[in-house]
């Protein structure tokens, strides 16, 4: 055999090999590069509540937590106020807030749900001159996280806080300097919970 012939034909043969060890050609390199964030695993299906916690004087309320990018509903049992006649808007309304401000469940983590409501977040009842369900924060809505203000508009608006059509009126601490909004928690918002804090309307 001609040693000449032989020797390109093994160096060609070296050059393949190196190639297909460098990822079909594409040449390795020492400086990193972002793809982006991993793939969630995050199943983002409500657990099913604990029964356990069920009892006299609990009731089963539904939620909204965020889960990846959107808010998402999931049930939960907590005890209302004991009031009689029925309990105010207010009541329910911090009854409802302190379960958002609570870490969630070791199963609702396990599915990937969080909290943006912090523990700061204080609600009252209406002003002087304020519609009987007006709800006021301690802090004006469009200071809050987004994220927070959805969980917020959502889950009052499936309950007693809000109005007849599921819309809630907010407002800050200071009736005479923040106006009163009114939010509408619509499938938009779940997904996008970032246009929250702009979707409020002014309550003439």
């Amino acid at each position: 055999m001609n040693r000449r012939r032989t020797r390109p034909a093994v160096a060609l043969l070296t050059a393949a090999v190196a190639l297909l060890a460098t990822g079909c050609g594409i040449r390795g390199t020492s400086v990193p590069v972002d793809a982006g964030a991993a793939p969630s695993r995050a199943s983002c299906e409500a657990p099913e509540p604990d029964r356990a916690a069920e009892g006299t004087g609990r009731v089963r309320v539904r939620i909204y937590l965020p889960c990846g990018s959107r808010v998402l509903s999931l049930s939960r049992s907590m005890r209302l106020p004991k009031e009689q006649p029925p309990p105010e808007p207010v009541q329910i309304a911090r009854a409802l807030l302190e379960q958002l401000r609570q870490p969630p469940t070791a199963a609702e983590t396990a599915a990937g749900f969080s909290t943006a409501v912090e523990d700061w977040v204080q609600v009252s009842g209406p002003a002087s001159d304020d519609p009987d369900r007006a709800l006021r924060l301690n802090r004006p809505p469009e200071e809050l996280q987004s994220m927070a203000l959805a969980q917020i508009v959502c889950t009052f608006g499936e309950s007693t806080a809000a109005d007849e059509h599921h819309r809630v009126v907010l407002g800050g601490p200071e009736s005479d300097r923040d106006p009163l909004k009114r939010y509408t928690c619509t499938e938009e918002m779940r997904r996008h919970p970032e246009i929250a804090v702009n979707s409020g309307v002014l309550v003439s």
